[in-house]
């Protein structure tokens, strides 16, 4: 059969990249393949329409075995099983409790606690983790980090107690002073010096990570998928140095450290990241000549993005998280928390968290992603974004080790800079349609109401007084990428909702597409708009969109028409409501000359434009 197979493949000769590329050249017809085919990511680098064997000749990465240093294709060899977390506020340690308990029958092996620093005491813990087995279920605590090691003495004195097997106890305590730095401006420096005892404390426990590094609050702040790779090293690394340089041993110090970093809605991206992270991080504390490679290994609990969620048309957050865990979950990563889709307006109900546990049990348990070591492993796409991150996150690394490692930059404040300009990037993007939110400015739901829904605001975590917030240090920005929309939108409904009609005359194509381009801009604000089937004469539309007591006229139809329909709709409307036109036609400076002055088309900033026809319509 073998040799049947060999002289089958032997009769037909594989095209070089060189045919193929002709090929396509000749398809796209004088077309710039540069333009039309290659995608220049935000990343940095540019990603072709093809890969071949040829690309990854000089990739190392197709070479790694699963398990084995430097952890490309993830930390184990025989399978892929993950931790399905789901954390828990931790107001009343007895209902905290029962919630949790009933969540671990449920799907959950992976506990998050999230705890007041004052509430940090023996009892808590008695009554939180009460008939909780923590050498089964993972167990995580975040706190204020001036408690962090009070909590840290009280669970050791917690796990002996129970008598588990210190190898078993598998979590972490959220320890990430730097963390407030960069986000809160606050200066993090006299905290650092805890994070010695921290880890001196827990080091019987081998697989209790008590240092951690919180990417996923870039990735919540706009951070592009390189920023937060290139960001999470240094991160890691001044961690990882101060501790060493503190007298703690490097691979006690290394298995200390944890990341918490997000995911993002670029699918084969994010797949790649965590890939990337592993490799470089296993490369960096290798440079600390730990006794043993296992040192090495990356640990992430990944939690999908709040960034891209939004308040209208909220279900599709779900869509949106559900691409990010399969990522993730491809990814490699230790856990998983999936954010519930209404967390941007309202604190997770029942129902949403539900949905959230139950989006990874489906991946988990019925597509049996946690049977499959390293999926994207050989495939050439994702070993070329794998490699292709590593250089470009490794230069953010470097850069910010010349300017003395993460803590100096951060109080430099040229990460929060870095940050703040892709956020407002993004937002400019988002404000033109470069980048999609479906549901927000394209595609929105055009019946959709609030319904009183009000994005959540964040608050101080351990200050009730104001002073003692002030920043010392720059601060990061987190706002999603939807908020300007939804304001627009929100403000619009409070006010006056407009009526836009749509006076489509002329071809039938053109007509129809430009009305339902237009009803889709429109609708962002949250406009009424009513589409029609189209009209003989600019008269008979006038006449049926006043009728339908129009605030905005769009007449619809194809370039060359607008010539000749376009100023005679304009002078019968005569000033009776906003008149616009739907495209950028080569008669357009004609039209303006006769008094035209709106007009809607592709290359428009579509936030700014409903923006000042609120203020023309006196919302």
């Amino acid at each position: 059969m073998s040799n049947n197979k060999e002289k089958l493949f032997s009769e037909f000769q594989a095209p070089t990249t060189q045919e193929w590329l002709d090929k396509i050249q000749v398809d796209l017809k004088g077309a710039d393949f540069q333009k039309r085919l290659v995608w220049r990511t935000n990343e940095g680098f540019n990603v072709q329409p093809f890969y071949r064997r040829e690309d990854l000749a000089n990739l190392k990465t197709p070479d790694a075995l699963p398990g084995e240093f430097p952890f490309v294709r993830g930390n184990k060899k025989d399978n892929n099983v993950w931790y399905v977390r789901q954390n828990i506020v931790v107001d009343d340690p007895a209902k905290a409790n029962a919630k949790a308990l009933d969540i671990l029958n449920k799907g959950i092996d992976s506990l998050g606690f999230k705890v007041k620093g004052s509430q940090v005491s023996a009892e808590l813990i008695d009554t939180l983790l009460n008939n909780i087995l923590c050498d089964i279920v993972e167990v995580n605590f975040s706190t204020c980090p001036a408690h962090a090691l009070d909590l840290a003495n009280i669970l050791v004195a917690y796990f002996e107690k129970k008598g588990y097997d210190k190898e078993k106890v598998v979590g972490s305590i959220n320890f990430d002073p730097l963390e407030k730095m960069v986000m809160k401006g606050k200066d993090a420096t006299p905290m650092l010096e805890v994070a010695p005892k921290l880890v001196e404390a827990l080091k019987d426990y081998p697989n209790f990570r008590c240092i951690s590094v919180n990417t996923e609050s870039l990735n919540n702040a706009g951070a592009y998928i390189v920023q937060e790779l290139g960001y999470a090293l240094a991160w890691g690394n001044e961690y990882l140095q101060q501790l060493v340089d503190a007298g703690i041993d490097v691979d006690l110090a290394a298995k200390s450290i944890k990341f918490n970093m997000g995911v993002s809605e670029n699918y084969f991206m994010e797949l790649a990241k965590f890939r990337a992270a592993r490799l470089l991080w296993a490369q960096i504390v290798k440079q600390y000549e730990p006794k043993c490679d296992c040192a090495c290994k990356m640990i992430v609990n990944a939690t999908t993005s709040t960034y891209n969620q939004t308040l209208f048309d909220s279900y599709v957050n779900l869509l949106r998280s559900q691409t990010e865990a399969m990522s993730a979950s491809l990814g490699g990563v230790h856990s998983m928390v999936v954010t519930p889709f209404d967390v941007t307006y309202e604190d997770a109900t029942e129902f949403s968290e539900r949905i959230a546990r139950n989006q990874q049990l489906l991946l988990k348990e019925e597509s049996h992603f946690g049977q499959i070591v390293d999926p994207g492993a050989g495939s050439y796409y994702i070993e070329h974004l794998t490699d292709a991150l590593a250089q470009e996150g490794w230069k953010i690394f470097l850069k910010v080790e010349e300017e003395g490692g993460f803590l100096a930059a951060a109080k430099a404040g040229t990460i929060q800079d870095d940050i703040n300009a892709t956020n407002v990037k993004r937002h400019g993007d988002a404000a033109k349609r470069k980048e999609f939110l479906l549901g927000t400015n394209q595609f929105p739901n055009f019946t959709e109401k609030s319904d009183g829904k009000r994005a959540k605001q964040g608050g101080c975590c351990c200050h009730t007084d104001a002073e003692k917030c002030e920043p010392e240090f720059k601060t990061i920005n987190s706002t999603r990428l939807a908020a300007d929309f939804e304001n627009l939108r929100i403000e619009t409904e409070e006010k006056k909702v407009p009526v836009a009609f749509m006076l489509t005359i002329g071809n039938l194509a053109m007509r129809q597409a430009r009305a339902q381009f237009s009803c889709n801009f429109l609708a962002c604000a949250g406009y009424k708009v009513i589409d029609n089937l189209g009209f003989k004469t600019v008269e008979e539309g006038v006449d049926a969109a006043l009728k339908a007591n129009a605030d905005i006229v769009v007449i619809c139809s194809s370039d060359d028409e607008y010539a000749e329909y376009a100023i005679p709709a304009f002078k019968y409307l005569d000033g009776r409501a906003m008149f616009v036109v739907a495209g950028a036609p080569a008669c357009m400076e004609d039209l303006k000359a006769a008094g035209i002055e709106n007009f809607v088309h592709v290359k428009c900033n579509v936030l700014e434009t409903l923006k000042e026809y609120n203020k023309k319509l006196g919302i």
